[in-house]
């Protein structure tokens, strides 16, 4: 059961690594049916924090509930109903496409979803037999879009997504990721480092300095208050001040 309607309600994350706090006192709000834009400069935590909301880091403390579950007490049906793409995707090189994404929903028991869908959605249903090992790096993103989403995941968490694409790619994901909001039901983190990207498509922004979260604010309070939006927005709070959430 979703508390006060969260999918993701995270509360004084820590994380330490070999004694020092990359981590500390990180609180995080994902409402359902929102895309929460994830800002924050080089080596401020995104990464880290979207590790550990999907149990592949445990917190040194604090809390994380995904999808009304703990992290670390019910990761195994939390995974179930999540997708994500966290740094370099790893796929079965010599086979195709839809291979790939026929093995991942074997492993999710869930053959029954259709996998030529999603690849239509991301724009590599011609690829056919194509093996993996000849995709450029924006069909290798593309592919790890659709894996994430090809069990119709509650939520998505997704690091830089769009890395790699060119302009009408990023336009095309910008497009897809608010129909599965949309039109699918889903919720979605997000981080990019493209601000103009997530002000097209976020609900609300986050902004991670230094291993905490100093600020959440929805993107219509945010237009309203800056008159050059989340740009100049996101440097205030980065070059010393920090807006209350």
């Amino acid at each position: 059961m979703l508390s006060n309607g969260m999918i993701v309600e995270a509360k004084g994350l820590v994380k330490t690594f070999a004694g020092r706090e990359v981590i500390r006192n990180c609180s995080i709000h994902l409402p359902q049916g929102k895309i929460y834009g994830f800002l924050g400069p080089n080596g401020a935590g995104k990464t880290t924090v979207m590790k550990m909301l999907t149990g592949l880091l445990k917190p040194t403390a604090g809390t994380a509930k995904v999808l009304g579950m703990d992290i670390l007490t019910q990761r195994d049906q939390v995974l179930s109903r999540i997708g994500s793409l966290i740094e370099v995707p790893v796929f079965f090189e010599h086979l195709s496409a839809q291979k790939n994404l026929d093995l991942h929903l074997a492993y999710m028991n869930m053959e029954e979803r259709d996998a030529s869908q999603v690849l239509e959605m991301v724009g590599l249903s011609h690829t056919g037999q194509q093996p993996v090992s000849t995709f450029s790096l924006g069909m290798r993103q593309r592919l790890a879009i659709a894996r994430a989403i090809v069990h119709k995941p509650q939520l998505l968490i997704l690091d830089e997504p769009i890395n790699g694409l060119d302009p009408l790619a990023i336009r095309e994901m910008r497009v897809l990721f608010k129909s599965l909001v949309n039109d699918h039901g889903m919720s979605i983190l997000i981080s990019s480092h493209i601000i103009s990207e997530l002000e097209y498509i976020a609900d609300i922004i986050g902004i991670i300095l230094n291993g905490t979260v100093v600020c959440e604010e929805t993107m219509t309070d945010i237009q309203a208050q800056f008159e050059n939006g989340l740009e100049e927005y996101f440097f205030k709070v980065t070059n010393g001040g920090t807006e209350s959430a």
